[in-house]
């Protein structure tokens, strides 16, 4: 049976606060994982293990975090990710919405921008 967008929503707030040591109120869909939330590289090995775990899915690295385009001098250049570095993120992160990434494409602001929101469009490709 197919789980709906608030039981995904409700099952990755608690993988976060879990995770995160936060506040049921504080895990909105807007909010962000490392700027509102505080999580750090090392969190996300364990939210990935718990969303695994708890929706029976694999989740690889690079579909997360896909650093390989962020460190690319095809994709990157000054510090900012290039028009085709941009195509290359949407095409492999349909869920996310990078809308203000988009605005200031610097590589060093993208871990800022996965929301909850977006954890949860992800959760929901991969068992829907």
């Amino acid at each position: 049976m197919a789980l709906s967008a608030d039981e995904i929503y409700a099952k990755v707030q608690e993988a976060l606060e879990d995770a995160l040591g936060v506040d049921n109120d504080e895990v909105t869909k807007e909010a962000t994982l490392v700027g509102d939330l505080g999580a750090e590289s090392i969190d996300f090995l364990d939210i990935v293990f718990k969303l695994e775990k708890m929706f029976d899915i694999t989740i690889p690295r690079e579909e997360l975090s896909p650093e390989d385009i962020l460190t690319n001098a095809q994709y990157v250049q000054d510090g900012s990710v290039t028009g085709e570095g941009m195509a290359e993120l949407k095409r492999r992160m349909p869920w996310a919405d990078l809308s203000e990434f988009e605005k200031s494409p610097r590589v060093q602001d993208f871990g800022n921008l996965l929301t909850v929101g977006d954890l949860c469009n992800y959760v929901e490709s991969k068992v829907g």
